[in-house]
């Protein structure tokens, strides 16, 4: 399966790149233009070369537009032509395995060889919000068997004796679905990433042979320590041959810095209140700046604020080519944080032309 996981680089970028979106609703932008900006922004990163977009999943976050990845993707597949689509991540607490894999088994119907699935163990929300979503107590520490129960019902190889194959139980669109109908093989299994902040999700990807997807854009601090123990610990298999990574980073370009990092302030602020136990509001710019902070809350912001890489799309990509060479990641992930769509469009234009990508790909 190594050829639908590995990127393609493009341009003068040192290794594949790719994007990350939260569909963005800042303070006075509606749930539409939102999503309508996740789509504007879809389509230009087809047309410059990204090797893949992926939607993370949040919950009861006024400023985040993602509850639902399929639902969201299975729109941008008519929006695009060539890039890869997926999930970055699906919550497996929060879903049972069996929607999980009819889900994507979909999407990949709908666009084989383009759709990539990936599972996470966080809630994706406050853990009060988890308890309305989860059936049950399942949690963070049910995740591996969520997982191993995502994996039969994507491969439609539970054993012999388990009662779902008894029974008859399997995910539509899938592999099961083709033996039936007399069409074996047509189905094109979405290729699984496993994604963390830690080293929890590194070494369970290390062992199971899996790519792996660390979100540096949260704990940079703890890159290198997973990417290393991911890379010692893998085991060849019959996914992946040996160790994929992306790490995806939090960036900001406009073509005045001073607007960049007016915008990164504006993320910060919001990361700094869900910090504190209220509601995750992305204020404009403006408010942003005149907000009187106390000291506790103006070390918060400062902390958040430090993980954006913000400036000019030349001096966004020195800077992460600096950490490109401290990690050496196969593939670098591009999460714009700002305010508003066109600033969030504005900078992947910016960035994708320091890189010299192409202004219209042919694949």
């Amino acid at each position: 399966m190594n050829q639908v996981i590995l990127g393609m680089r493009r341009g003068g970028a040192p290794v594949p790149l790719s994007l990350l979106d939260f569909a963005m609703a800042g303070k006075g932008v509606t749930a539409h233009e939102a999503l309508t900006g996740s789509i504007r922004l879809a389509r230009l990163a087809d047309k410059r070369g990204f090797t893949r977009y992926w939607l993370a999943e949040h919950h009861a976050m006024p400023g985040v537009t993602t509850p639902s990845p399929p639902l969201l993707l299975a729109r941008l597949i008519g929006e695009t032509t060539h890039i890869r689509l997926g999930a970055g991540g699906m919550m497996l607490p929060n879903f049972p395995p069996l929607v999980v894999a009819e889900q994507f088994g979909l999407l990949a119907s709908l666009a084989p060889g383009r759709i990539d699935l990936g599972v996470g163990r966080a809630p994706g929300t406050d853990m009060l919000t988890a308890s309305a979503l989860r059936r049950g107590d399942i949690g963070a520490e049910s995740f591996p068997k969520q997982l191993d129960k995502l994996l039969h019902f994507l491969k439609g190889d539970f054993p012999e004796s388990h009662p779902w194959q008894k029974g008859g139980v399997y995910a539509v669109p899938g592999p099961v679905q083709d033996l039936e109908n007399g069409v074996p093989g047509a189905y094109q299994r979405p290729p699984v990433w496993l994604l963390g902040s830690s080293d929890y999700s590194a070494r369970l990807a290390a062992q199971m042979g899996f790519p792996f997807a660390f979100a540096a854009h949260l704990a940079d601090q703890n890159v290198m320590m997973a990417i290393k123990v991911y890379r010692q610990n893998f085991r060849p298999s019959a996914v992946l041959d040996r160790p994929y990574v992306i790490a995806s980073f939090g960036v900001m370009a406009a073509d005045d810095p001073h607007e960049a990092r007016r915008q990164a302030w504006a993320y910060s602020h919001a990361m700094m209140r869900m910090s504190t136990g209220r509601s995750f509001i992305v204020p404009t710019p403006q408010e942003a700046e005149n907000y009187a902070y106390s000291l506790a809350e103006s070390q918060l912001i400062e902390a958040w604020n430090a993980k954006i890489m913000c400036g000019t799309g030349m001096q966004v990509v020195d800077k992460l080519t600096v950490w490109q060479k401290r990690i050496n990641a196969d593939e670098i992930m591009l999460l714009n944080l700002g305010h508003s769509q066109e600033a969030i469009y504005r900078s992947t234009e910016l960035i994708a032309d320091a890189y010299d990508m192409p202004v219209a790909c042919a694949r």
